[in-house]
């Protein structure tokens, strides 16, 4: 078998199977051994994530939505108007404009989400790097496939050429023969039938 991989590396890559880089050697092997390559990059990407990096891609998630955009906006204005009118009438603001309370709410909000949010990216920046690694390894076994397929196509292609040719000189020995043995002779570029019925 490690001939065989050997023999489309050097065939298929024009290197040797040790100067492969990972994932074209695993294509080959996959490859030598008519196994399927695809795999499910979600399922192997969520195996291998913490808990803290789920968490990360859900508050992502919800901090992506229209759900937070609008509760997010239906909380500014409650505050707003909490503190501008019902309770700046009874003179018991606990936040009176310009909202610096809201304001250092705010930034707190801003400071927690923003590395929660990065980190978000950094795991989705990952599983787009193994769904790309995977599409390639993909790509190049079936360009591999597709390579074998039009080889056996054009093996099979000159073996019937040959085939014909065969047959097409024994057809011309038997018409040969048949002609000779019905008395049809052939002179001055003229066919000449003998007085021999057929």
């Amino acid at each position: 078998m490690n001939d065989q991989l050997r023999e489309i590396s050097k065939k298929r890559f024009k290197v040797d199977l040790n100067a492969l880089p990972a994932e074209a050697l695993r294509v080959v092997e996959y490859f030598g051994e008519r196994e399927p390559i695809s795999r499910d990059t979600n399922r192997e990407f969520e195996t291998k994530s913490t808990f803290g990096e789920r968490l990360a891609d859900q508050v992502a998630a919800f901090g992506g939505s229209w759900t937070f955009i609008i509760l997010f906006g239906v909380i500014l204005l409650a505050w707003v108007l909490l503190n501008s009118l019902f309770l700046a009438q009874h003179g018991g603001s606990f936040d009176p404009y310009p909202y610096i309370l809201l304001n250092l709410f705010l930034s707190m909000l801003a400071a927690i989400q923003a590395p929660i949010i990065l980190m978000s990216q950094k795991r989705q920046a990952a599983k787009d790097r193994l769904d790309a690694a995977n599409d390639y390894e993909i790509n190049l076994k079936a360009e591999l496939e597709i390579l074998s397929v039009h080889e056996k196509l054009d093996d099979l292609s000159q073996k019937k050429w040959v085939d014909l040719i065969v047959i097409q000189q024994e057809q011309i020995r038997l018409l040969t023969q048949l002609l000779k043995e019905h008395g049809v002779a052939t002179g001055n570029g003229h066919a000449q039938e003998s007085t021999h019925s057929f």
